[in-house]
């Protein structure tokens, strides 16, 4: 298949992966509330207002993969043919994949340092939730499209909550087993993933 990415979407995006990075970096060596979204413009030579025209907030700065995940995860649940536990299971799985290819390009340990101030910022806890909320909604959206049921049928609310839990699951998991390996990371993580969806699957 072609890549149809024009130069301006390239450079788009590009940017905001250097900005991203650029705020990472300089939260962990500062802390999230030392910074501001203008010494992250500054250090990557534009203005604030581009920031802002990539991401919608200070906190997205650093937790700009949920739009990917919610993106991944309605396209997948828009299949009728896949399972909605097994659509959330392979939106995570790439999830997982992306975040071992960044700790072999960082380390483990910057990886463990970022969930630290995640954990330790309240406004990025707050962000966290509020981004697992949206996650909630758009597969309730997705699921009532997918049946024909409306949003509010108790059937696809609990089935968005249950999907929505298996990223409480990851988080979880991460936290508990980034002490270990590269490899050993994934496959923990994995092993509690499919756990989390059994028990769903047989019915709790």
């Amino acid at each position: 298949m072609l890549n149809t990415e024009s130069l301006r979407e390239r450079r788009k995006r590009e940017l905001r992966a250097q900005l991203s990075a650029t705020a990472t970096r300089m939260f962990l060596e500062h802390g999230f509330e030392a910074v501001r979204v203008a010494d992250v413009a500054r250090a990557c030579g534009v203005a604030e207002k581009t920031v802002f025209n990539h991401f919608g907030s200070k906190e997205a700065l650093v937790a700009d993969r949920w739009d990917v995940q919610v993106g991944a995860l309605v396209a997948r649940l828009a299949d009728p043919s896949v399972a909605p536990l097994d659509a959330a299971l392979e939106v995570l799985e790439a999830e997982l994949g992306y975040l071992v290819a960044s700790a072999r390009e960082r380390s483990w340990a910057e990886i463990r340092r970022f969930g630290e101030l995640v954990r330790s910022t309240p406004a990025l806890v707050a962000h966290y939730r509020e981004a697992r909320d949206r996650l909630t909604e758009a597969a309730a959206a997705a699921l009532s499209s997918r049946t024909g049921a409306e949003r509010g049928d108790p059937e696809v609310c609990v089935t968005a909550a249950a999907i929505a839990g298996l990223w409480n699951v990851y988080a979880l998991s991460l936290q508990k087993h980034m002490t270990k390996s590269g490899p050993h990371v994934a496959r923990a993580v994995r092993a509690d993933l499919a756990a989390a969806a059994d028990a769903l699957r047989r019915g709790l």
